[in-house]
Order: structure tokens, then sequence, then C-alpha cells
């Protein structure tokens, strides 16, 4: 997020589909499949990336708009992305249905009823239609209302799909007015720390360090190498749909756990006096991996990216600005001497040759996160004599939160509700 940026939300409707128009939906998607595909096998051609949108617009069964919007979407997967197969190649192309993205009022275009409903109306093909009105939450509902009625919100791109076979609109709306603060106006910087199977936050003032907190979420790791062993099996015995059919379960299944972490995060962080979120920027740092086959698959196909994001764009809503710093060395450093050693880390122990100073490898990295964003923001970094005790948190299945772990007894705790609390 930059400062003063515009709020962007993204509302999830259902369909309910007037006539028979459902079909018409469901084959605009197939051929929206086919456009992605073929993008993606003239990109691994070679072909000019600005040559493409026209030579796949010429033989799709779209509307134009929406084809260059599809031919978007997949070239920047193919730019982005970063988990690779045996053979060394992206496996980028899809089977199934793949969501029609449009423009507002040029590939779909939304209105209100007599009746108080929105109406929305799809171009699924050329001169062919899909019309309806949505159904959604009453939260949801409200802005799209407004955004329709007024200058606060913007509707933007949408994209139509189907979930578990029901049809789906996907909006994105802006919120002109309201803004998120800025980064300068911060009094507590929170840093935050994305591993393999957990978050570490820590709140850092110029009084010294507020609290800290590592968040466990071990499922993802564990729910990430199941999906891909079932798919590297299926693969094999060449039932490429069923492929396909888990990695989608696999995408939702990490995408439900991380909009809750991310929703943890932000609602941990709005206690402390004007926060500023602080992430590490490991775009290059990822680029630079290779620790082999097996171990490369695992790094790249952590979700550290899109944990930033659904934190970053949560906390817009709550005005919290976020920044990013480098990450070098905050995972050896010792945040209490500064001492740097690779050798100080071991898995989730990490204990200073230098110093002495024992901590959670973890916590102490989101230490000098905060740290560095402190510096960032032109901040006298305060004196770290001492650090509050390890609290671990685990986010179950349903979304709440256990009880916290501690490494030693009293001392500050998180309840579930969100509440600071002790534990014994």
């Amino acid at each position: 997020m930059t400062d003063s940026q515009a709020l962007v939300k993204t509302l999830d409707f259902q369909l309910d589909i007037q006539s028979d128009n459902e079909s018409l939906l469901y084959d605009a998607t197939l051929e929206a499949r086919s456009v992605y595909n073929e993008t993606i096998r003239l990109a691994k051609q070679g072909v000019d990336w600005d040559a493409i949108p026209d030579r796949v617009a010429d033989d799709a069964n779209l509307v134009k708009n929406t084809t260059q919007r599809v031919v978007a979407k997949a070239l920047g997967a193919m730019e982005n992305y970063y988990e690779y197969d045996d053979f060394g190649k992206p496996s980028h192309t899809k089977d199934g249905a793949y969501p029609l993205r449009a423009n507002y009022e040029e590939g779909y275009n939304l209105s209100l009823t007599d009746d108080g409903d929105v109406a929305f109306r799809i171009s699924a093909k050329p001169y062919k239609h899909v019309t309806g009105v949505l159904k959604g939450s009453d939260a949801n509902l409200d802005i799209l209302q407004t955004a329709l009625e007024s200058d606060e919100w913007k509707i933007g791109t949408a994209e139509a799909l189907f979930h578990n076979d029901n049809a789906e609109l996907h909006v994105n709306v802006t919120n002109t007015e309201q803004t998120v603060r800025d980064k300068q106006d911060s009094r507590t910087v929170v840093g935050v720390d994305v591993n393999e199977d957990n978050v570490a936050l820590t709140a850092l003032s110029e009084d010294g360090i507020e609290d800290s907190l590592v968040i466990d979420f071990p499922e993802i790791k564990f729910e990430r190498h199941r999906y891909f062993t079932m798919r590297k099996r299926v693969q094999n015995a060449g039932k490429d749909s069923i492929h396909d059919t888990l990695e989608g379960r696999e995408e939702r299944f990490v995408r439900d756990r991380l909009h809750k972490v991310s929703r943890h995060i932000v609602e941990w962080s709005r206690q402390f006096e004007k926060p500023c979120i602080v992430f590490e920027d490991l775009k290059e740092m990822r680029d630079s991996i290779d620790y082999g086959t097996r171990m490369n698959r695992r790094l790249h196909h952590l979700p550290f990216r899109a944990l930033q994001f659904y934190t970053s764009y949560k906390a817009s809503f709550e005005g919290i600005p976020t920044a990013w710093i480098n990450p070098e060395y905050t995972s050896q450093r010792c945040p209490m001497c500064g001492h740097t050693e690779r050798a100080n880390r071991n898995k989730k122990r990490f204990n200073c040759w230098d110093c002495g100073h024992q901590d959670h490898s973890d916590r102490g990295a989101s230490v000098n996160i905060a740290v560095k964003g402190v510096k960032k923001l032109d901040w006298n970094v305060p004196a770290l004599n001492s650090l509050p005790v390890v609290r671990k948190v685990r986010r179950r299945a349903s979304g709440a939160v256990d009880a916290p772990t501690v490494t030693q007894p009293t001392v500050r705790g998180y309840q579930a509700d969100g509440r600071m609390g002790v534990s014994d």
C-alpha cells in the first residue's frame, strides 16, 4: 500500500440467472479456458507478448474486452509463477471452466431494479448476454448499491465464474474517499515474519517492545504437501482432470486459511497506537532460491506474498499503512547485540554465540523486521534490554484461536476473543 491510496474491495455474489442462460455462461467460461491455454502455449513458444492478444482474439468466441482481460491474466501468471514440475517447465494450462474477466460497462453492467435488487448483464459471447439479479450478503449488496448511487465507490473489473457448480460474480470496487494513514504518522511498528508454518509479530514503539506473538498454522504446510502428493499420483496415472480438481481444492483451502490468519494479524495490530505493519520484501530472495528440486518446490510454493497481500488490504480498511523492508540478515541477526552469524539459528531455536541471547527464531526475526521498519521511518531505535516471553497461538479450522502457550509463566496472553489478558 502506498500513502493515501484509495481502498479496493472484492465483493462476492451468487448469480440468479434468468431463463436458460446458465449454459451460455458456462460455455463462455470454457472458451475463456481455451483463451488462457492458447496464451500460455504462444508464450512458451517465444511469441512476442505484445502480439499475443491480437493473435488470440482472432480465434476467440468471446467479446474483445473479456479476451484481453483473460490474456492479461494468463501472461501475469507466466510472469509470476514459481512452482515447476519435474520437467522444469511451468504447468500453467487449465482444465474445466475458467473465469470471465471484464471491465465495468464494457464486458458487464449493473443496475438497480424497482424492487431494490441489483441486476446484472454479462456479455458472455458476442451479441449474447446473460442476465439476472445478484444474491449475496447484506453488507456486500449495501456497498454495491451505494456504489451505483453515489461517487464514494467506483465499480471496476469483475469475474464471472463457477464455484461448486454455482455461478458467481466477483466485483472489485474502490472507495475514492477513504485513504490509508500516512506511514510517517505512525507511533508503533509491527514487524511481521512470515514462515512455512507460522507468522511471528512484534510491536515496537519509541518506548521499546510493546508485545510479540507467534501464530501457528501448520495445517497449510501439511495440506499443501498432501495435495502435491495426490496430484503427482493422479498425474502419473494420466488422470489430468482430477489433477486440476485437486489443485482447485488446495487453492481454496489455502486461501481460506490465509484470510483467517491475515485477519488475526490486523486485529492484533489494532490494539497499538497508530500502527504501521512492516513486511520483508521477499521477491528478489525467492528469485535467487536454489536448494535443489524438492526444497525449491517447497519454498517457491509458500504463500508469503499472498499472506502479505491479504494482510495489507485488510489493514487498509482499518486505515493502517503497510511498508516493506530489505530482508537481509533478519533471520540471522541477534536482536539484542546485533551479532550476525548464520549458525545462530537452528530450526525454531535462536542462540547468539556472542552475547548468549536465546529466543524463538521466528519471533527474533520479527523483532529485527520491526527495527528495520523503525529505521525506515527515521525514528530513533529504542534500547532492547529485554524481550517479552514468547507467546504462541494456533488457529483452528473454524478460525477461532486456541489458548496461548508460553515458554515462561505469568505473561500477558492473547485471548480467543482478541482482548489482552493474563496467561498463568
